[in-house]
């Protein structure tokens, strides 16, 4: 899949969230983050706060959502700021926050996620970090379809990976049944099912007004990396041909996510993937930075979609 005039923008790797929203004026739009309760979440969360955004954080644990809810109002002074309970992986907990909403909604950032945990399932079997990265934000992104529609320009945010590039989704055995589970097999299979979404969400969503990008965020020290340590990643990283990580702070890391949910700079853009602020080529081999080209394959984003809905209806 190609891209015509891929999108540019005069920000870096460095760049903070707060600085790509910086001149915006995004009163009276509307925005749910999910994990919006830590890391580079809350982050994207202030950002659109801060230029006038009414936010909805949607985390699993409502009083840490609460807290990061008065530290978002007391550094931006805006009291929008609601709380709402979600699981991804329970998919009643998801139509339930789908039941709930009510009225337009302008921006969804699909940011909550594991990574490389040990082997979890859902009552259902499924494989965790595949139902949590993304059947979970399949689930939510689906059901509040009329509400992104009643919006009039709608944006997805879905937050990917650079560990994309190490599978495509395994159709034949997405939730290791027959292959040996491994933890980052599984979340980059995960992640690729993110990019996947935003290439046929667009195709499919286009009329509606919505366009939806993936994105990179970069290597963020947040607790979504719980699982594994720093000297972990390094390695895992060195093995891949990245080196040793370039470490972002949670505010820099959460500037792709706010360029993509909010910036003019990105309007129409739709099934693109963006890494530090910029829209990315194709991954060359030995590097990191990139996409995959299964991760943009049209037939494997039609194909996911439909093995999605299979699940979705049980």
């Amino acid at each position: 899949m190609t891209t015509s005039n891929p999108v540019t923008t005069p920000f870096s790797r460095d760049t903070t969230a707060l600085e790509v929203v910086r001149g915006l004026d995004l009163t009276g739009r509307r925005a749910v983050v999910t994990g919006g309760a830590s890391g580079i979440g809350v982050e994207t969360a202030r950002a659109l706060a801060a230029v006038g955004a009414d936010v909805t954080l949607a985390v699993r644990n409502p009083d840490a959502g609460q807290r990061a809810a008065e530290d978002i109002t007391g550094t931006t002074g805006n009291d929008r700021i609601l709380v709402a309970p979600l699981d991804l992986a329970d998919l009643g907990s998801v139509a339930a926050f789908v039941r709930t909403w009510d009225g337009p909604l302008h921006m969804l950032v699909n940011n909550a996620g594991i990574m490389a945990s040990p082997e979890m399932r859902t009552e259902q079997g499924w494989e965790m970090q595949f139902a949590t990265n993304h059947l979970g934000h399949f689930a939510l992104a689906t059901g509040l379809r009329p509400a992104l529609a009643a919006a009039g320009t709608a944006r997805i945010v879905s937050v990917s990976s650079a560990a994309h590039l190490r599978s495509p989704v395994v159709f034949d055995d997405i939730h290791f049944r027959q292959r040996p589970y491994d933890p980052w097999q599984a979340y980059g299979q995960s992640k690729t099912a993110n990019v996947l979404f935003a290439v046929e969400a667009t195709r499919r969503w286009a009329d509606d007004g919505i366009t939806v990008d993936a994105l990179m965020p970069g290597a963020i020290r947040t607790n979504l990396q719980r699982y594994i340590s720093d000297e972990e990643l390094d390695r895992m990283r060195a093995q891949s041909g990245g080196g040793a990580a370039y470490w972002k702070t949670p505010e820099q890391g959460a500037s792709t996510s706010v360029l993509v949910a909010a910036s003019p700079l990105v309007a129409g853009a739709g099934g693109r993937y963006f890494e530090d602020c910029q829209e990315a080529g194709v991954n060359q081999p030995g590097t990191r930075t990139g996409y995959a080209p299964y991760a943009r394959d049209p037939e494997a984003a039609e194909r996911l979609w439909t093995v999605s809905e299979e699940h979705l209806r049980g």
